[in-house]
């Protein structure tokens, strides 16, 4: 019988910090395969393989589409790329972004669970919004155990407060007792699995289709609605995931109800910044239209061009004045991660 030796990991705010202490303080005899996504800009280059290397408890790399697994070490997830687990080898995807970032930890937390089902532990660590809350639950639904960081020892309580307040830790504890758990956890016999259930095979097999039409596994887990997608545009179906509704759009981009909100809200305040835009380009065209019809002694029509402009110059104003709340200026500052 096999053990709970799959740990996977997500991470956001604060989380490198976490993950410092947690492997630094991880027996040296305990060895089992970890997964790592931590929330990264894109653009980065990563270091941190040689960072959480470094730390001296098992071997961390970046692993590279379609490798075999690497028992006993560290997989981290590489900048704008899902880490996926896919039977006994690893997918690095440029896969639809899941809560408005790739990597994200609800698709290799859903992928660990469909692969390895009971012997799988999902660890939530400091960060900020949702991400993680549907995959610890996939995890659970499919045997493994989920771990959760207590929020009042994180950076960034954010995170393992939504699993938490979802119902999705089996653990809450500080980082310093984590090793002792994870450890104890690894060493254990791993139960059997039950069936994989549909909709998280689905999800999972999602974010493996690279360029690939989803919209029929969407709509085969989700219910359609009338909202957009935040980022293409498209439909989204609401798919009812315990206590939480979630959100797809047909070519998978993916939503929890915090970045969902999150990604409308920053769709606003642009449309805000564009509405300012268009009234202040607005009035100049007024003041040169009336400026030209003066010249030529139109002062009819020139006064009307004066009364749109002014009327546009109101509209800028009041625009400036919304924008200038901290509500809107939060948006940009607290949302993102």
């Amino acid at each position: 019988m096999e053990n709970r030796d799959i740990i996977a990991i997500g991470a956001s705010a604060g989380g490198l910090s976490a993950l410092t202490r947690l492997f630094g303080a991880m027996p040296k005899g305990c060895a089992p395969t970890v997964f790592v996504v931590l929330h990264i800009t894109p653009n980065a280059t990563s270091v941190l393989p040689q960072l959480l290397d470094r730390i001296g408890w098992l071997p961390a790399f970046h692993p590279v589409d379609g490798e075999p697994i690497r028992h006993g070490h560290i997989h981290v997830a590489p900048p704008d790329h899902h880490l996926l687990v896919h039977r006994d080898r690893v997918l690095v995807r440029r896969g639809p972004r899941e809560n408005r970032t790739r990597p994200a930890v609800d698709p290799l937390f859903r992928s660990a669970g469909v692969a390895f089902g009971s012997r799988v532990v999902g660890v939530v660590l400091s960060g900020t919004l949702d991400d993680g809350t549907s995959g610890l639950r996939a995890i659970r639904r499919c045997g493994g155990i989920g771990v959760v960081q207590d929020p009042g020892d994180a950076e960034w309580p954010g995170m393992p407060q939504s699993a938490i307040d979802n119902g999705e830790a089996d653990h809450v504890l500080p980082l310093d007792h984590m090793p002792a758990l994870l450890s104890r956890l690894a060493a254990e016999p791993a139960p059997p699995s039950p069936p994989v259930p549909f909709d998280v095979a689905t999800e999972a097999r999602i974010a493996e289709q690279e360029f690939t039409a989803v919209s029929e596994d969407t709509q085969a887990v989700g219910l359609p609605t009338t909202l957009s997608c935040p980022e293409c545009g498209g439909g989204l179906s609401e798919i009812h995931d315990g206590p939480v509704l979630r959100f797809r759009c047909h070519v998978g981009h993916a939503y929890s109800p915090d970045s969902m909100e999150a990604a409308q809200a920053e769709a606003m305040e642009t449309a805000l910044w564009v509405a300012l835009r268009t009234h202040e380009e607005r009035v100049e065209l007024f003041q040169r239209l009336g400026d030209y019809a003066r010249e030529r002694g139109q002062d009819l029509i020139a006064a009307n061009w004066d009364s749109q402009k002014q009327e546009a110059r109101k509209n800028a104003e009041l625009l400036r004045t919304v924008l200038s709340k901290p509500e809107v200026r939060n948006t940009s500052s607290q949302k993102k991660r």
